[in-house]
């Protein structure tokens, strides 16, 4: 597996547990503190997250972050 192809499976399951928790790309960038643009690039698989800013989102979301890192469905 690419890197490029990791980022952008994380991205799509913080896209996905951040649609089930009820947030859009603004609301959730208001509760981190961060413009929406961030989230849309860390959604799209753009930005390469560190393991401690992963857990920063599961932490928001209120959830595992197994849920977060999971490459398969």
């Amino acid at each position: 597996m690419q890197k490029s192809e990791l980022y952008k499976i994380i991205g799509k399951n913080i896209q996905k547990q951040r649609l089930i928790q009820g947030y859009t790309q603004e609301t959730f960038a208001e509760l981190m503190g961060v413009s929406w643009s961030y989230v849309s690039k860390i959604e799209s698989g753009i930005l390469n997250l560190s393991l401690g800013k992963i857990l920063e989102i599961a932490d928001y979301l209120n959830i595992e972050i197994d849920l977060l890192l999971k490459t398969k469905n």
